[in-house]
């Protein structure tokens, strides 16, 4: 089978990674790939935005599925597109898309399905933002509507810095438009964690639990990134949540696809706050979390092209899916200066001198003159499985000793909460 991957991030290079494992997959590409994906299949120049330039490929090519990595291209209906043109997609259509694409859809969505969610307003008004604000407690959730490649979120501790970050989103335009409506949402406590799943839009399958680590700096301080890095299983994990989470989140999800007659076929990835055993939800993502899937997928025991292919013909509940007992801790590798301004181009050293029990997935890498270098603010994925957590851990940290390059840095306290 021809599996086409659009992607260029670690979580694309692992998808494309465990895909090359199936004895299914013949002949694997990815639009527009990475260096680490090169190593595995062929990589294709082009936007992952141009749905007809992708769809042209799928034609010429005869691509059996194609797998879509990124939200922005599912929000923009490439998953309808390639169906559109008869070919199979793995990835939910443009209106079940909606569910990440807008967070007031989102929240509409929780609160008509009875989905337990954080109290909210939306306002697309300013000045009506701005007294709304005084309907909620310190601190408050200022969330984008739109997709802001994970900078759509803010925390804020008093009335002058909700104002302040009211003015950036809705009246500067700091988010290039994300940001013309907004959600004002209550602050919840509690242990905060992912949940995702597969499903083919009658069968939800989920996946073994992972922990994310979204603050840049050790002890969860400073801005939000896309994930510092992850460990599975969540050691911080509740027992006995699993059937909470499917009577209170997963049914009532599956029932209000259902009734909101949308297709959703792929990878629903739940952001939760767990407090006293309960879960409320956070939001919904439409694609493998970054960099969850990296360590979640190294735990996969079955074929995921199987798994996949089920999503897209509706056959999910014909599919066992396995996972392993390993621990797996990945440590993402950043640019110095990510989350704000960074520089690329600076080479990237010793990579081929990593042990063989490791797994490197590239997230923002190029090749320049021959050479690996930086092309992004996440530049690499260090992933390593153990018996235990500390063994997986240890791995990992020793590798980031080995592997450099210039302003490199990384948290140190991966795998605590």
């Amino acid at each position: 089978m021809k599996v086409l991957v659009i992607g260029s991030g670690g979580r694309e290079h692992a998808i494309a990674y465990k895909l090359k494992q199936s004895p299914k997959v013949t002949e694997l590409y990815a639009i527009p790939g990475n260096p680490g994906i090169a190593s595995l299949g062929t990589c294709v120049p082009g936007s992952v935005e141009d749905n007809e330039f992708i769809v042209d490929f799928i034609k010429k090519n005869q691509i059996d599925l194609t797998v879509i990595g990124p939200e922005v291209p599912l929000c923009k209906g490439l998953a309808d597109d390639i169906e559109k043109a008869g070919y199979k997609a793995f990835g939910p259509q443009k209106k079940a898309a909606t569910l990440e694409g807008s967070k007031a859809y989102s929240k509409d969505f929780m609160v008509r399905h009875h989905i337990p969610t954080a109290k909210y307003v939306e306002v697309t008004d300013f000045e009506k933002a701005c007294k709304e604000v005084d309907h909620f407690d310190f601190p408050l959730v200022i969330k984008a509507d739109g997709l802001a490649a994970g900078k759509g979120v803010v925390i804020v501790e008093n009335k002058e810095d909700a104002i302040s970050t009211l003015k950036d989103m809705m009246v500067d335009g700091a988010l290039d438009g994300a940001g013309s409506k907004v959600v004002l949402e209550e602050f919840l406590t509690g242990f905060e964690c992912s949940l995702l799943c597969f499903t083919d839009g009658k069968t939800i399958v989920p996946m073994v639990s992972a922990k994310d680590h979204k603050q840049i700096f050790d002890g969860n301080k400073g801005p939000n990134t896309g994930g510092m890095g992850t460990v599975s299983p969540n050691p911080f994990l509740p027992e006995g949540m699993d059937e909470v989470l499917k009577k209170d989140i997963l049914d009532p999800f599956m029932q209000g696809l259902k009734e909101d007659q949308m297709d959703y076929r792929g990878v629903v990835f739940i952001g939760l706050m767990i407090e006293n055993n309960q879960a409320k939800v956070l939001e919904f993502n439409v694609r493998f979390g970054d960099p969850e899937t990296q360590s979640i997928l190294l735990r996969l025991e079955s074929d995921l092209y199987e798994i996949m292919d089920a999503c897209a013909t509706y056959t999910l509940d014909q599919v066992d899916v396995k996972w392993s007992d390993d621990h797996v801790a990945c440590l993402v590798l950043a640019s110095g200066g990510y989350p704000g301004k960074y520089e690329k181009g600076i080479e990237i050293k010793n990579i081929d001198k990593v042990s063989d029990d490791i797994v490197v997935f590239h997230a923002g890498t190029a090749l320049k003159d021959g050479k690996l270098v930086t092309n992004g603010g996440r530049v690499l994925n260090v992933c390593a499985r153990g018996a235990n957590l500390q063994e997986a851990l240890a791995k990992v940290y020793e590798t980031a000793t080995i592997i450099t390059f210039d302003g490199m840095y990384y948290r140190h306290d991966i795998g605590l909460r």
